[in-house]
């Protein structure tokens, strides 16, 4: 197996300061609550007559789903339905509220997200708002060039990266902020 050394924050910088976390809340939109709740008596229905008939442990992988589909549902109503990627996502624009608020004051922001499916909805308004990013996902080619890219140039303020791809090997000390998405 290979050897992989990992360092921490203490270890390499010790000037920085301590990491602060914050959880932002942002309730569901009329159309994405719907939607959800939807799924959730969908599944909750479901699930049940599955475990009276076949037992919780023949069940696991079908609550699993539920689970995966019920959070997809609370990112964006786009990762459950592909026509739907135009709506509204709470989740999504109180990101582009925070990032938008973090370009004016001249920050770098990393976002993370394990749904690929969430990140390409994402540059897409991106895009439309004229935000200069990066992208790093399991399909990426040149990694290193976008690393590059995103710590040297000061007009990339934004790097979106897929959990798989950015667990590891990364080091990126140009970002002040952290976005972790689901």
């Amino acid at each position: 197996r290979p050897f992989i050394l990992r360092r921490t924050k203490q270890q390499v910088a010790r000037e920085l300061p301590e990491k602060t976390e914050q959880t932002i809340p942002c309730e569901l939109e009329p159309a994405q609550r719907k939607l959800y709740d939807e799924l959730r008596k969908h599944y909750r229905n479901a699930l049940l007559g599955r475990v009276a008939e076949k037992g919780l442990n023949k069940s696991k992988m079908h609550i699993l789903e539920a689970l995966l589909r019920l959070r997809q549902a609370a990112c964006h109503p786009g990762l459950i339905d592909d026509t739907r990627r135009a709506e509204p996502s709470a989740k999504l624009q109180v990101l582009l509220d925070q990032l938008t608020e973090l370009r004016e004051e001249g920050h770098k922001a990393l976002v993370f997200s394990q749904f690929t499916s969430l990140l390409s909805i994402v540059r897409e308004r991106l895009d439309e708002a004229g935000f200069v990013y990066e992208y790093l996902d399991g399909a990426t080619r040149n990694r290193q060039e976008v690393v590059e890219r995103f710590q040297t140039d000061e007009s990339c303020g934004l790097f979106l990266i897929s959990l798989k791809a950015g667990g590891l090997g990364l080091n990126l000390t140009a970002a002040e902020y952290v976005f972790l998405l689901d």
